[in-house]
């Protein structure tokens, strides 16, 4: 998953017009660093290998808020004519795959004078390859933030040793990065080959409800590059799955994971322009939406099956059904209990008040349509209506 925020002045400023933070309790977590402030210690280590100097066991980082870090570093030596570091990445408390991989810089003396510092892209670090992103296709995905902070790294080793600088290339690797990039959402971003180096502040909040978010936003842009003016979001990759075959004729980049987040889903969507937002979710999802939930994680409330049960009895006006349904546990139980006739009339107005709840968040412009699907995939609704805009 991406760093909070891939690009503070995008993703961030989306993110805040899109879906206004609210101050809330919660226990206290610990916090990590980001990769790019792995690699700018890495990369301050690795210099003062080069030169010679000593190297001290923990590498003071300034952060872009303000403020510094200092962080450990795993292991440093010469590699050949380079000097070389790794750091261990501390995520904190969050979820990251990232936490605990090695990131690592190889400094060594450049002789191309035009150019003070060349950034490159080692082993196990991906490389962009589609538009939208805040690198240009081709280069390797280490984000603006983190070259500055590498930069600045380097500029007050420079300093602190009194050595006239000199022009250096530096190569940021990560060694089992193109492994883990297979558990992120890169490839489907168009960054192959390994990790990004990422992070706006230097640090990592736990839990990163924002860092999910920024990826929506990201996933969305890349689509927006591509000249897409369809998305269609899903409540998680088996739904993805099944929407991929249920609508073989858009491209990878149309579909876009957006988990819980419905509504902030729906606005950003609205905001970077599309004009035909497709949302599918399973069954238990789909009823959440219908409810009203702009955002169906079970700590923000349950499905209602009184509310079905009743809807049922006026559809099919059987008491008994419409008590078992009443009765359920589960969306799943639901289905098995339905038989065919009435599930298609209950399913159907579902998806109609799915419908009405997509409106009301996404606003009157975009053509929306819904998706809901059983838990093996099959489609049981699928309804759209126009927008303002079509």
């Amino acid at each position: 998953m991406l760093d909070p925020g891939a690009s503070k002045s995008t993703v961030s400023t989306l993110e805040d017009q899109v879906f206004p933070r609210k101050p809330r309790s919660r226990r206290t977590l610990r916090t990590g660093f980001s990769t790019g402030t792995a690699a700018a210690a890495a990369a301050r280590a690795a210099l003062r290998e080069l030169l010679g100097v000593a190297v001290p066991e923990m590498e003071r980082v300034e952060l872009p808020p303000g403020g510094s870090l200092d962080i450990p570093l795993a292991h440093h030596g010469m590699a050949g004519s380079r000097g070389e570091a790794v750091v261990v990445k501390d995520a904190g408390d969050d979820p990251d795959v990232t936490h605990g991989a090695e990131i690592g810089a190889r400094v060594g003396f450049s002789s191309h004078s035009r150019e003070a510092l060349q950034l490159l892209g080692g082993e196990g670090v991906g490389r962009v390859t589609k538009p939208g992103l805040p690198l240009p296709v081709g280069e390797p995905a280490i984000n603006p933030v983190p070259r500055l902070m590498v930069r600045a790294g380097l500029a007050s080793v420079w300093r602190e040793t009194g050595i006239p600088p000199r022009a250096l290339t530096v190569e940021i690797f990560v060694p089992r990065g193109e492994e883990l990039a297979r558990h992120t959402l890169n490839p489907r971003l168009g960054i192959l080959g390994g990790l990004s180096i990422l992070g706006t502040t230097g640090l990592v909040r736990p839990f990163s409800h924002q860092a999910y978010r920024a990826t929506i936003i990201t996933a969305l842009r890349v689509a927006r590059a591509l000249g897409l003016t369809q998305v269609v979001l899903t409540t998680g990759g088996k739904s993805e799955e099944f929407l991929k075959k249920h609508l073989p004729a858009l491209p990878e980049e149309a579909f876009v994971q957006m988990g819980d987040y419905v509504a902030f889903a729906l606005r950003a969507g609205v905001r970077l322009g599309f004009g035909h937002l497709t949302v599918g979710a399973f069954f238990g999802k789909a009823l959440k939406i219908a409810q009203g939930f702009g955002q169906t994680h079970a700590s923000r409330g349950l499905v209602n099956f009184q509310e079905l049960g009743r809807t049922t009895q006026a559809l099919t006006g059987n008491p008994l059904l419409a008590r078992a349904v009443d009765q359920a546990h589960t969306a799943r139980e639901v289905l098995e209990i339905l038989p065919a006739g009435a599930r298609e009339a209950v399913v159907g107005e579902v998806g109609r008040r799915m419908l009405e709840a997509l409106r009301r968040h996404a606003g009157p412009v975009p053509e929306l349509q819904a998706v809901i699907l059983d838990f093996a995939g099959t489609v049981l609704f699928q309804g759209g209506e126009r927008g303002q805009g079509s």
